[in-house]
């Protein structure tokens, strides 16, 4: 009778792990995390340092990651992420920006003034690999500007949680 009751004590328990295991995938599978942002109308820059570039107009905040005061999005979960940042600038001074992750250059898009070129776009995206509270951002380069419109945006979103 021991060993069935020593049975039933270990089913009990791998039960118990597993109904855990469970609910820690259902909270895992209902976070999300978007958002999609565009800088406000009219020139950004130049300025005489490297600047966080602020996306204040929000079209999506999904799980309220980004701030629309700093620019500045931080993760709420560690997971995958993938980030997209686009500008339109025009071509009387130079443009480039880079996405950050905290202190660190990921992908930079830029491009070079221009007597004859009377506008420029560009833009860069990355799967980015984050712990809760690590934070992204675009950084306008010193000296460089953008133009503020629909063009210019910054989105993220978790792609899975980890």
């Amino acid at each position: 009778m021991d060993a069935f009751k020593e049975y039933l004590e270990a089913m009990a328990a791998q039960l118990k792990d597993s109904q855990i295991q469970i609910e820690e995938l259902k909270r895992k599978e209902r976070t999300m995390v978007a958002f999609t942002a565009v800088a406000d109308g009219g020139a950004h820059g130049p300025f005489n340092m490297d600047t966080t570039l602020v996306y204040n107009e929000v079209i999506t905040n999904i799980g309220d990651a980004y701030n629309s005061c700093s620019g500045i999005f931080s993760a709420p979960v560690a997971g995958l992420y993938y980030f997209t940042f686009f500008y339109h600038a025009g071509g009387e001074h130079p443009s480039k920006l880079f996405l950050m992750k905290n202190c660190e250059t990921i992908v930079m898009t830029h491009d070079h003034k221009s007597r004859y070129d009377t506008a420029d776009n560009g833009g860069n995206a990355a799967f980015l690999q984050l712990k809760e509270g690590d934070q992204v951002f675009v950084r306008l380069v010193a000296n460089t500007h953008v133009w503020g419109s629909c063009h210019t945006n910054f989105s993220g979103f978790l792609v899975r949680q980890m």
